[in-house]
Parts: structure tokens; C-alpha cells; sequence
């Protein structure tokens, strides 16, 4: 069944229409995890793992779609490539609980799943994520991320090229390092720091416990890194996830979504970062994207950055 995409004429972007994706398992039995070994999805021993998923929102191949378009709508095949990342054997892991070492394979699998999957001619744009927890909306439990490799760059990091490239016309300088160093000098946002790379609420955040990770250097994706910063930023992940983790003393429900340069064109003024969004406004309390979120496109944030941060920070303090 291969995927669709069909364009919104009001918000002009495009929306997925995939109906392999109903057929995915929730939340199976733990000794049924298609994730661990010995089950479906891989049979043999592994340290990191990665295959394309067997119910992607985007297709290898569309050909059995026809493309049409008229005055007020517009199809395409939805081709692209979806992959799930293992990141441990262990199905009772997470990021805030694997050693810093096989954090650090993961970036670079990453690296080489960006690499590869931007080779191919009809990609524009490689998107790292990982959802954790159930209220995000996680089907399986077994530690693990994934990758859309879409044929389109998706209205997000759209805007946030626009915004960068305004910036730079007007002021001359790169938007995020802007941000970057007013967060420095404020001070009452940034969580956490290392020698490449900075974690902060951002100003603007739109959810409780809102952090971005921005790299210290100007840089627009992982290939662009040295070694070095490479394993600095497996520092900050691994920090920032057992911080969220200790905050309430539960695993912590968050997406971690990674923020790189397009594929394919020249981005001089985007700049590598990565966002993490929660759900959690207290111990006991979820914040619920609604009605105003939903319908009106404005994000109602109960937990100001400032608060959170200090949060975080008292977190880290009792690691």
C-alpha cells in the first residue's frame, strides 16, 4: 500500500495519507516485542540496529500512483524511506540509562543513516527522532528511534530557513547564534553546557520542559562535525535525558526531534540543533495539546522556560 500525499491549499503544505501505518502493533506483551532479539524484526544478536520499517508513512515506491493535480487540489506519491534505530538489546533501557559508549555508536549510526539516505536522488530532507513515553504515543516500549527521509523539506524547518535567511539579510549574522549567545549572557534558561555544545529553554518555548541543544559552533549537520564534538554531543543527550528522567523520579516522557541542514542546496545561515518537547507540566499533570494548539495554531505553554530550567538544573545538580 503505497503512501500519498495530498496538498493543503490553505496552510500549503503537504499532508501523508498512509494506511500502513494502522496496521502497526500498541503496546504488545513485553515477551512479544517484534523489537527484541529473537523476535520478527531482528533474529540475530546486535549492538545497534537499523531496517525500514515495516509500516512506513512514506514508500520506496509509489509507482501505482498517478499524480494529478487541479485548481484546487493536488496527489503525489508519497515517496520516501522510514527506518527504526535500535539503540540496545536491552528492551528495559533508554538513552538516560545506556552507557555513554553505545550513546556514542548511536550519533554515529546517525551520521551514517544522514549520509546515506541524503544520497538518494529523490530526498530533500533526512528527520532524527525519537518519541518516548506512552502519552506521547509510543506502540513499543524497546528502546528505540526513527527516521523519515522525506521527498519535500517539511514546513518547520521551512520556516525556520526563512527565518534564519531574513536575519542574516537584515543583521548580517546567523539567527541561532544570535539566540545562542543571548541565552548565554541571560543565563536563567541554560540547563547544562559542555565544550561544544549548549542546552537551554528557549525563551519562546511552546511546552513545559521545552530544550533545545544548539552547537556552539555554526554548523549545519552531523557530517560537519569533528570527532570530537561528536562525542560531546553524546555527552549532552546522555545528561540532558537522565535530567529529565530525575526531575519527578519516573521515565520521563519526551521527543527529541534533530534539526539539520536539508540534503540537497547550499544553507549557509541554518545551524545544527536539536529540540526536545515534553508533555509532563508537573509530577502529576499532562499538558494536552487542544483545542487553541490544534485549531488556532497558538501553543498555551503552563510552565514558564524559566521555572523548568531551574528544574532541570536542581536535577542535574543531584545526578
Amino acid at each position: 500500500m503505497s503512501s500519498k500525499l495530498r496538498w493543503h491549499p490553505f496552510l500549503k503544505e503537504w499532508v501523508i495519507v498512509a494506511g500502513k501505518v494502522q496496521e502497526r502493533p500498541v503496546l504488545p506483551a513485553r515477551n512479544a516485542c517484534p523489537l527484541c532479539y529473537g523476535g520478527v524484526e531482528v533474529p540475530k544478536p546486535f549492538d545497534i540496529a537499523v531496517f525500514e520499517n515495516r509500516y512506513p508513512s512514506l514508500t520506496k515506491e509509489t509507482s501505482d500512483i498517478i499524480p494529478w493535480e487541479d485548481d484546487l487540489y493536488k496527489l503525489e506519491g508519497g515517496r520516501g524511506v522510514c527506518e527504526v534505530v535500535l539503540y540496545t538489546m536491552d528492551h528495559d533501557s533508554s538513552m538516560s540509562r545506556m552507557p555513554l559508549e553505545q550513546i556514542e555508536k548511536l550519533v554515529l549510526v546517525w551520521e551514517d543513516r544522514y549520509k546515506d539516505l541524503g544520497s538518494l536522488d529523490f530526498i530533500k530532507y533526512v528527520f532524527i527522532f525519537e518519541n518516548r513515553g506512552e502519552i506521547i504515543g509510543v506502540s513499543l516500549h524497546h528502546p528505540h528511534g526513527q527516521i523519515y527521509a522525506f521527498p519535500y523539506i517539511p514546513p518547520i524547518i521551512e520556516k525556520e530557513i526563512k527565518s534564519s535567511n531574513e536575519f542574516y539579510n537584515q543583521k548580517n549574522k546567523c539567527l541561532f547564534c544570535s539566540i545562542l549567545e543571548r541565552e548565554l549572557n541571560d543565563g536563567v534558561r541554560v540547563v547544562y553546557e559542555n565544550k561544544h555544545f549548549v542546552a537551554f529553554m528557549p525563551f519562546y518555548g511552546r511546552y513545559p520542559f521545552e530544550l533545545h541543544i544548539y552547537s556552539k559552533r555554526h554548523l549545519g549537520s552531523l557530517p560537519e562535525m569533528t570527532y570530537t564534538e561528536k562525542m560531546y554531543l553524546a555527552e549532552i543527550i546522555q545528561k540532558i535525558t537522565k535530567a529529565y528522567d530525575n526531575v519527578y523520579g519516573f521515565n520521563f516522557s519526551y521527543m527529541m526531534v534533530f534539526h539539520q541542514k536539508p540534503v540537497k542546496g547550499d544553507f549557509p545561515n541554518y545551524h545544527f540543533h536539536i529540540e526536545f518537547y515534553s508533555l509532563h507540566r508537573a509530577k502529576d499533570k499532562i499538558k494536552y495539546l487542544a483545542g487553541v494548539e490544534s485549531g488556532a495554531g497558538t501553543f498555551i505553554n503552563p510552565l514558564p522556560p524559566e521555572e523548568s530550567a531551574e528544574l532541570m538544573r536542581d536535577s542535574i545538580r543531584r545526578l
